[in-house]
Parts: C-alpha cells; sequence; structure tokens
C-alpha cells in the first residue's frame, strides 16, 4: 500500500513547515489528488489518520479535492475527460490521445494555528 508512505511525506512537509513557519497544530489538510495519479483515496484518507497521530497534524481534518483526469485528442484537436489512462476518446473513440491533466497530487492548503 503506497498510499502509507504517500502520507508519511506529507507528515515530513507538515513537520518540516511548522518549524519553518512557527505553527503548533494543523486543524486542516487539503489535498487534490488527480483521478489518473494512481492514489486509493479511502486507502488515503484511512493511512491518513494512522500516519498523523502523534504530529502537528494529529487532529487534523483532511479533505480531497478530485480533479478529472484530461487529455488531448490528436484527431478531434480538443482537450476530452478521461476517467482511466489509455481510455479512448469519448468523441470519436480514437486511442491517439494525450494525457494532460489529472496525474497530480499536491497539498493545496494547511489550516493552522
Amino acid at each position: 500500500m503506497h498510499e502509507m508512505a504517500i502520507c508519511e511525506n506529507i507528515r515530513t512537509l507538515i513537520e518540516e513547515q511548522a518549524r519553518t513557519q512557527h505553527f503548533s497544530r494543523v486543524d486542516r489538510v487539503c489535498l487534490e489528488i488527480g483521478a489518473l495519479s494512481g492514489v486509493e483515496v479511502e486507502a488515503l484518507r484511512f493511512g491518513f489518520d494512522v500516519v498523523m497521530r502523534g504530529s502537528v497534524a494529529a487532529d487534523a481534518r483532511l479533505e480531497i479535492v478530485e480533479t478529472a483526469g484530461t487529455a488531448w485528442c490528436l484527431p478531434c484537436a480538443v482537450t476530452v475527460s478521461i476517467g482511466r489512462r489509455y481510455d479512448p476518446c469519448p468523441r470519436c473513440g480514437s486511442h491517439q490521445v494525450q494525457v494532460t491533466g489529472g496525474e497530480e497530487m499536491k497539498i493545496r492548503e494547511l489550516e493552522v494555528t
């Protein structure tokens, strides 16, 4: 389950920011996760609670904003939404699509005190 490793990296980033920005508690963590990122959102939610114990984010509320996968269809010459990597273009059915978005995962916001 690589989601636990992701949570550990999030914890490390939060603790580094707590030291440099001088805050002692995180009340809310907002993550942005793309549909094509390969992250299992429910596993990440479970791992977050476990990994954050004993940290400045121990009682933080986790919010996840999921972003759609997008791709450029060469035959249609437009950006289309896709649910999975290697999906065909929903307009023309072509597999000549190039992923342009939805692969990201980032910390969008921290609410701290």
